[in-house]
C-alpha cells in the first residue's frame, strides 16, 4: 500500500531551520541596533572658548548627553574633570571635550604674556592662532629694523583696549606662548620692538 502523503525531502527541513535562524539573528541585530542607540552617556562640552594653559573646573562645561555610538570612550566625562587641569588645546565654545583636550597643571609648558598693539587684524579674538612678529630698532635707537617672526605659535587668550591718556588706543592682547620663547618676547618688549600680532599663516 502506498502512503499519500510524500515525505519532506532532509534537506528542505535543513533550509526551512537555516532560514528561520537567519530572521531570528536579523530581528536580533535590529533590536540591539535600536536599544543601543537610545542609549547615551555625560561627557563634557566648553561653555565658551578656553586656551592652552587655562585652569579649568566644572565651571568652565555642561554636561550633554551623547549617544554611545559617538565613540564617546574619546570624550571626557564629568566624573574624570581633576583638580588641577588644565587646557592642552584650544577649545572652541560648544565643543565636546576629547580627554586629550584637559592635562595636569604641572605638565603644562605655557604661559602668558601681554603685548600691546596699535593695530589688531579683525577677527582676532580669543582662542585665535596667531604669530608675533618684531622690529627691532637698529643702533640709532630710532630706526625699526625689518620685521621677522619673534613667535611662530601663539594663540589668544585675551583681547582688551588699553586705559589711560597715554594710552593712544592701543590694545593690549593676551597671548598664550611655550615658555621657552618668554625671554626673547620680553626682551623684544623691554628693547622697544614694535610688536604686530597676525594671524597664523598670513605672514608666511
Amino acid at each position: 500500500m502506498t502512503s499519500s502523503h510524500a515525505r519532506r525531502p532532509f534537506f528542505g527541513d535543513l533550509r526551512f531551520l537555516i532560514g528561520l535562524v537567519l530572521v531570528i539573528v536579523s530581528v536580533a541585530g535590529v533590536w540591539m541596533l535600536v536599544s543601543s542607540s537610545r542609549r547615551t552617556t555625560p561627557v563634557l562640552q566648553a561653555s565658551h572658548t578656553l586656551v592652552p594653559g587655562e585652569s579649568v573646573d566644572s565651571g568652565d562645561f555642561q554636561v550633554v548627553e551623547v549617544g554611545l555610538n559617538a565613540l564617546t570612550d574619546a570624550y571626557l566625562a564629568p566624573q574624570d574633570l581633576h583638580k588641577g587641569a588644565v587646557v592642552t588645546r584650544t577649545l572652541p565654545k560648544g565643543e565636546l571635550v576629547p580627554r586629550s583636550g584637559v592635562g595636569d597643571e604641572k605638565d603644562s609648558h605655557v604661559t602668558t604674556v601681554v603685548v600691546s598693539s596699535t593695530a589688531i587684524p579683525a577677527g582676532v579674538r580669543a582662542g585665535s592662532a596667531v604669530e608675533l612678529w618684531h622690529a627691532p630698532l637698529l643702533e640709532d635707537g630710532r630706526t625699526p629694523d625689518t620685521p621677522r617672526i619673534l613667535v611662530g605659535n601663539a594663540v589668544v587668550s585675551s583681547v582688551s583696549e588699553a586705559e589711560g591718556m597715554l594710552s593712544q588706543s592701543r590694545t593690549d592682547v593676551e597671548v598664550v606662548i611655550d615658555r621657552a620663547d618668554v625671554g626673547d618676547v620680553l626682551a623684544a618688549i623691554t628693547g622697544g620692538s614694535t610688536i604686530s600680532i597676525v594671524p597664523a599663516g598670513a605672514g608666511s
